[in-house]
């Protein structure tokens, strides 16, 4: 899943313990993204609050968010990117086979206000 995702866009280590499904929780993702193979593009996934967590894990500090500045994600002052501009959501077809399910309910984008 994580290898899908487009440069410029993200998803949240819950988003992606959603998509497979029981048994996966943020944090399996989370440690899981540590020991990723060389060219998973493992800077792309956020947490929920759209801020990297690697701080204390991966050096430069900074790391993870440099990567995704390049790619076009833009970071507020609080250091935190904005989910609803940037969050990628899978479409099924974008989903490996054994991962394809109809219950995902999370991380849908939000309508805007009707004026």
């Amino acid at each position: 899943i994580v290898r899908r995702i487009p440069r410029g866009r993200v998803m949240t280590y819950g988003q992606i313990a959603e998509l497979l499904g029981d048994g996966y929780t943020p944090r399996t993702v989370g440690f899981v993204m540590h020991g990723a193979p060389s060219g998973t593009p493992w800077h792309r996934v956020l947490n929920a609050q759209g801020a990297c967590s690697t701080g204390r894990v991966v050096l430069p500090h900074d790391k993870q968010q440099r990567l995704l500045e390049t790619e076009g994600v833009a970071f507020g002052d609080n250091r935190r990117c904005d989910l609803q501009t940037f969050l990628w959501i899978p479409r099924e077809r974008d989903l490996p086979r054994r991962k394809r399910t109809s219950k995902v309910t999370l991380f849908k984008k939000k309508s805007p206000p009707k004026e």
